[in-house]
């Protein structure tokens, strides 16, 4: 994965109102969810879901299928592997034995 996506997915996260989204479609399943019932779930306004939807599809981390008249929003489980992967891959890569702590320069 390119930072640039991992950096750009976890941007999309880093909003309190899209993490709660993301983890209700997380929840719901390969089916997802309709917009009206995540709507009602997380009690805010249309056009503010719209916004925040719209951030985790340009992110990778939804998609969205529309059924008839339903907009249905699933999350992305590859995208979202994918990531965590990402985040996990070199955990510790860096440890030196027996060293006591490893003081990294940011």
């Amino acid at each position: 994965m390119k930072i640039e996506i991992a950096a750009s997915q976890l941007e999309s996260l880093g909003n309190p109102t899209r993490l709660r989204l993301y983890r209700a479609l997380v929840r719901a399943g390969h089916d997802g969810m309709p917009v009206g019932g995540l709507q009602q779930s997380l009690d805010i306004p249309a056009s503010t879901l719209s916004h925040h939807c719209k951030k985790l599809v340009e992110s990778g981390l939804v998609s969205q299928e529309r059924q008839g008249t339903t907009l249905i929003c699933r999350a992305n489980y590859t995208a979202m592997n994918a990531l965590i992967g990402y985040l996990a891959d070199e955990c510790c890569a860096d440890e030196r034995c027996n060293a006591k702590s490893v003081e990294i320069e940011i």
